[in-house]
């Protein structure tokens, strides 16, 4: 069966490793489930430091977006005749010539912490438990004491724009005092009046305006205002409140600033609470089964009895215990779980290193956008595992980023279209900084409409490429026709300067950079088509793709070489295999092409080690060369050695990504479509000989669903949401099979459609129908 719950028998002392996440999106809390004091950390997405606003003054630099702050006439082309004369550049070299020091970058800020005092509570009550349900999308915590049994419920609620939790007893009566905390004190004050709790402030370094209101309501009793900015209840059967957060950013360049908080949280607390909690309630519930429910995977697990998740992962060995298919179910429903509470249309901002979460004013990489890898693989779930939904904040901060991006691309290379660096924030910050081996990315703007383009060929949703997706790989694509330049060795177009993130020099084509333009170029061109967009840029992005050194070839010990000279080392296992792209998530190296077995070489060099989102990424690049074993032992790794308590994944610290990236990752292990074929248990590990998964979704508009029994496809649903063939690879096909037309109730008809000895059948489907496989006996 699909597990769908995490608990504990002890409260969480730890925030990292232990506390429990809520989300909606936009606001974010961290659940801890003391029994005395109950501590909830919460997160509004927006709040951030830096970029432009605040003081300013005499000596108070003005934020410049990573825009080089003078003119610097030549430096780029006397970097590229550097590596032209030389081969390669030292990044400490090229960041001195290209970088410089970062401004008023900012930081992701946490809101502070909400803490519930409970008078008379025992500090070891008889019996206690504390978990997360994933599938209702909320947090309880429950003990009892003294013959009275006591519980706590929180959710984070999409449709009314609250965090919400309730305290009841029975017997009662329930007595607690609320008050907020923050480690920015003086940045702002707290007031309590008639029930309402006010946080309201401004950042100390922009003037971003914040404000947070907690509504306190009681079955009975009372709730009492206090001088000092806390509520108290007293003598209640339950009482419940709604606690609604914002700022006044607005992701509009240059300015970035939007209307003051206070009317919209004010509105959403008292709409809230006129609601009540039964109705709160149900509507959080509806709308996030509505998500949710869309996908479940069983792989026969069958979690211990009395057995918390802390424990069940500490037991994990990847093995054929049923114990770990349970963790391996949960963990998966965890991912989509995860996405749905940091990323939902409407929302600031997409899901950042932390999704939504944070408790410092320092976090880790600013808890920021990284755009070489990490906010990418944050949204590979997205469309395959059903949740298109939650890509629409990213689409919006892509489609953001291009003003800013259209200025640094014209100071910084003299060029058409937008760029972005190697990472970015909520202030357009597309420009560069000077940390040697990790400053220099133009290809992320590349990388990042990639996602753009794969919501159209998932959903394919020609308003959606014609408005969104298409103008901004437009531009993107006019930035490399004015970049790319010829190398001297053999004349082809490559990307110069260069940089493998993040290990290496600086060389010209390096095969990430290569195989990312590949990407958009291709992409582009397919929608230009698709569009019937200007004819004569669909020449220049012809005839730049004939020219484009594609960046693979095969070097000197069989890999895939990561630099366009053979310079890899078979004893690098460096974290980062960005040579791979064109395997995944990009769709050049075909399972059994040419690149395929050198791509298999590199990884068995880069090893199976490495922090949790790289053991990620892994398990999908073994996934697509349809090793599943080694997949699966790359997944086992990961929840071994990478997660912690809570299923958090861990850099360390703790990075949201690995979580979104194997639940990904899974996925691509029982299903692929990138390269225009159904592709059905490409990677089916022998781990998992029964299973079944429904609600994947594929390209073309496809929803799919598979039962397989002894590691072999039983059954095969796949409903359709357009007009037009589908091509289908699955050991399904090997076999006598029916294919059932479940609107028509007849037989569908298919064709036999082996190419290159690979066993396809081709389905004329229908929009809104479901087509049944069923292997014969």
């Amino acid at each position: 069966m699909a597990h769908r719950t995490l608990w504990y028998d002890t409260p969480a002392a730890d925030w990292e490793r232990e506390a429990l996440p809520i989300g909606n999106g936009t606001l974010g809390a961290m659940v801890f489930g003391g029994v005395a004091r109950e501590r909830i950390q919460f997160n509004e997405k927006s709040l951030w430091t830096g970029g432009p606003g605040g003081p300013g003054g005499p000596g108070s630099p003005p934020y410049d977006s990573g825009n080089w702050r003078e003119p610097r006439p030549g430096a780029l082309a006397a970097v590229q005749r550097l590596i032209d004369a030389h081969g390669t550049a030292a990044p400490e070299d090229v960041a001195a010539r290209l970088g410089q020091p970062r401004i008023r970058y900012g930081a992701y800020q946490t809101f502070g912490d909400l803490w519930l005092e409970i008078p008379g509570a025992p500090e070891t009550p008889d019996s206690y438990r504390r978990r997360l349900d994933i599938g209702r999308g909320v947090a309880l915590v429950e003990h009892t004491a003294q013959g009275g049994r006591h519980r706590r419920e929180f959710f984070a609620s999409y449709p009314d724009r609250v965090i919400v939790g309730r305290l009841s007893a029975s017997p009662g009566p329930v007595a607690f005092t609320l008050r907020h905390t923050s480690p920015r004190p003086r940045d702002h004050h707290v007031t309590a009046h008639d029930g309402r709790l006010t946080i309201r402030g401004e950042l100390a370094d922009n003037g971003l305006r914040f404000e947070a209101q907690v509504r306190v309501v009681c079955d009975g009793g009372t709730v009492t205002a206090g001088a000092d900015g806390t509520l108290t209840v007293t003598g209640a059967h339950s009482a419940w409140f709604v606690l609604a957060a914002g700022t006044d950013y607005a992701d509009s360049h240059p300015d970035y600033r939007g209307e003051d908080p206070h009317r919209a949280v004010a509105e959403a607390v008292d709409a809230a609470a006129d609601q009540g909690w039964p109705t709160l309630l149900s509507r959080h519930l509806r709308d996030h089964r509505t998500l949710f429910d869309r996908t479940a995977l069983d792989l026969g697990g069958q979690a211990p009895p009395g057995r918390p998740t802390d424990r069940q992962l500490a037991a994990y060995t990847g093995g054929d215990d049923p114990a770990d298919r349970a963790l391996e179910e949960l963990f998966f429903a965890y991912g989509r779980y995860l996405l749905i509470a940091s990323s939902r249309p409407g929302a600031p901002l997409p899901a950042n290193l932390q999704g939504v979460w944070n408790d410092s004013v320092q976090p880790a990489w600013s808890a920021d956008y990284h755009t070489n890898i990490n906010l990418q693989m944050n949204y590979w779930p997205a469309h395959a595992l059903n949740l298109a939904e939650t890509a629409e904040p990213l689409h919006r901060f892509i489609t953001a980023l291009r003003a800013p991006g259209r200025i640094t691309a014209r100071e910084m290379f003299g060029a058409r279209g937008w760029v972005v660096h190697n990472e970015t924030n909520p202030y357009g910050f597309t420009g560069v900084h000077d940390w040697p081996t990790a400053f220099w990315f133009p290809e992320a703007a590349a990388w990042l409409v990639h996602h753009l383009y794969e919501h159209y060929r998932f959903t394919l949703d020609t308003g959606f490429l014609r408005d969104t997706a298409y103008p901004a790989m437009r531009e993107a694509a006019e930035f490399w026709l004015d970049t790319l330049r010829p190398d001297p060795r053999d004349g082809t177009l490559v990307v110069t300067p260069g940089y493998s993130p993040e290990h290496g020099d600086f060389t010209a084509g390096p095969a990430m950079s290569q195989q990312i333009v590949h990407d958009l170029l291709t992409a582009t061109l397919e929608a230009a088509r698709a569009l019937g967009d200007d004819p004569a840029f669909q020449v220049a992005l012809r005839r730049a793709l004939d020219a484009l050194d594609p960046g693979l070839r095969v070097g000197s010990w069989g890999q895939l070489q990561e630099w366009k000279a053979d310079l890899d080392d078979p004893a690098d296992t460096h974290r980062h295999a960005s040579h791979l792209f064109a395997l995944h998530p990009g769709r050049q190296i075909a399972p059994d092409g040419p690149w395929a077995g050198a791509a298999a070489v590199s990884l068995d060099a880069r090893g199976d080690g490495g922090t949790g989102w790289s053991r990620a990424w892994k398990v999908n690049f073994w996934a697509r060369l349809r090793d599943g074993d080694r997949a699966h032992r790359l997944l086992a790794g990961q929840l071994t050695d990478s997660t912690l308590p809570n299923l958090w994944d861990t850099h360390p610290p703790f990075q949201i990504d690995g979580n979104f990236g194997a639940a990904a990752g899974i996925a691509q292990m029982l299903l692929q479509s990138h390269r225009g074929v159904l592709d059905v248990l490409p990677a089916l590990p022998r781990r998992w000989p029964d299973g079944s998964v429904r609600g994947l979704r594929a390209h073309g508009d496809l929803t799919v669903g598979i039962t397989w029994r002894a590691g072999r496809a039983r059954t095969l649903t796949v409903t359709a949401g357009h007009d037009g063939p589908v091509r289908i690879r699955g050991d399904l096909f090997a076999r006598p099979y029916t294919v059932h037309d479940g609107a028509t109730g007849h037989e569908a008809a298919v064709r036999d459609d082996t190419r290159d000895g690979v066993r396809t059948v081709t389905l004329a489907a229908r929009g809104g129908h479901t087509y049944r496989f069923t292997a014969r006996a």
